[in-house]
């Protein structure tokens, strides 16, 4: 029984986890490198994803399961640009938690 509830766990864990379809694989080193504002890692391009933005009255907002969702301002860093020429979010899927967020280029 407890073997079969951890291979559902791990299946779960794989699905959530996987890169997004289309993914460019030469980008999983940034994504990787990519540190939140207060040091922490971002994860890697299972977590990331170039999406749209806009910035809004209180700041940015990125697009997040076809939803628009208020960037925190202390997840955007600043000193880094976006090799994809979008916007680049990583969060937790399934529950839009936002660990980094990446500026589109300026245009």
């Amino acid at each position: 029984m407890a073997a079969i509830a951890i291979a559902q766990v791990a299946s779960i864990t794989a699905a959530v986890s996987a890169p997004p379809q289309n993914h460019d694989g030469a980008l999983a080193a940034w994504y990787r490198s990519l540190k939140a504002p207060n040091g922490s890692g971002c994860c890697d391009f299972a977590d990331c994803r170039s999406t749209e933005s806009r910035i809004s009255a209180t700041g940015y907002e990125a697009m997040i399961d076809n939803k628009w969702v208020a960037v925190p301002r202390e997840r955007v860093l600043t000193q880094t640009s976006s090799p994809t020429g979008r916007a680049v979010v990583c969060y937790q899927p399934g529950t839009q938690i936002i660990y980094c967020f990446v500026r589109p280029p300026e245009s």
